[in-house]
């Protein structure tokens, strides 16, 4: 396996790339990662089944959609491909530490007001579906966010759990109660990281670092909601953000709806204390 990455990569660098030195690293649930190196080039790998290539791919195009902005910092592509053993992903390495100092929390926190306020977009969704961990995205494009929201998200994710025969409340009252409840807010469609949670963001020697992104055109304040969940984000993270755009009141109270999806997903992938956290979620959507 290890030396047809090797050949492969040699092939997209137009150099010979032995890989002299191998070590594991943390890479999430999903796949095995490591840093490679020839002794003086450095890269970072994630490898996988054969059947996962595709998704690699959608995650090397979620990376190109955003670096496209030139608003937030990613790692870049240098290769994907498969081996007769395996399907990996191959990144520029940046040694990343977590961003825990308050510069560069007010940092991101611009950065990624300029991405939601980047571009222009008349719908909602993208142009494929994509995954968010190991969950399937619907990403077909809706000119209403309400309508959106509530049923490639939320109503999904019921529907993906009640196949496990997890069922919290009628799929489509909750669906309809959603929809309702959003139909008030229209907001400009703008490009999403998508999985905006700590463990997704760290700095880096060039400053603020993002990746793992779940993309697609829907309301900022869903990568905003979910920087709230699963530890948070500084107080600086915040003002840097609304430097560049201001948080609207009614966030507040739509917050909860935009974790919820996350919740549910978590639900349908870990089980556990995400259940009890959901049907919360729900009674609060249900009573407000």
């Amino acid at each position: 396996m290890w030396q047809a990455i090797s050949d492969q990569l040699s092939d997209t660098l137009m150099f010979k790339f032995n890989i002299k030195e191998r070590v594991k690293m943390d890479g999430g649930d999903i796949n095995q990662c490591y840093m490679i190196s020839d002794g003086e080039q450095r890269y970072f790998i994630k490898t996988n089944h054969k059947d996962f290539l595709p998704k690699f791919e959608i995650e090397a195009e979620n990376l190109h959609a955003l670096r496209e902005t030139n608003t937030v910092q990613l790692p870049e592509v240098v290769l994907i491909g498969k081996t007769k053993e395996c399907a990996f992903l191959v990144l520029n390495y940046i040694p990343v530490k977590p961003l825990d100092v308050a510069e560069n929390s007010h940092r991101f926190g611009v950065q990624l007001a300029k991405l939601h306020k980047w571009g222009e977009q008349a719908e909602f969704g993208f142009d494929q579906d994509n995954y968010l961990g190991e969950t399937l995205q619907p990403n077909q494009w809706h000119k209403k966010w309400s309508r959106f929201f509530s049923e490639q998200r939320i109503g999904w994710q019921l529907q993906l759990l009640k196949e496990k025969h997890i069922t919290f409340t009628p799929i489509s009252e909750f669906v309809d109660l959603v929809n309702h409840q959003l139909s008030g807010h229209n907001p400009k469609p703008s490009l999403l990281h998508g999985d905006l949670w700590n463990g997704n963001v760290a700095n880096s020697a060039f400053g603020p670092l993002c990746y793992d992104p779940a993309s697609y055109w829907g309301d900022r304040e869903c990568d905003l909601a979910m920087t709230e969940l699963f530890g948070g984000f500084r107080p600086e993270f915040y003002q840097g953000y609304e430097s560049i755009l201001a948080i609207e009141p009614m966030y507040e109270y739509r917050k909860h709806i935009y974790n919820l999806y996350h919740v549910l997903n978590h639900c349908n992938l870990f089980g556990g204390q995400h259940l009890d956290e959901a049907e919360k979620l729900i009674s609060t959507i249900q009573s407000s």
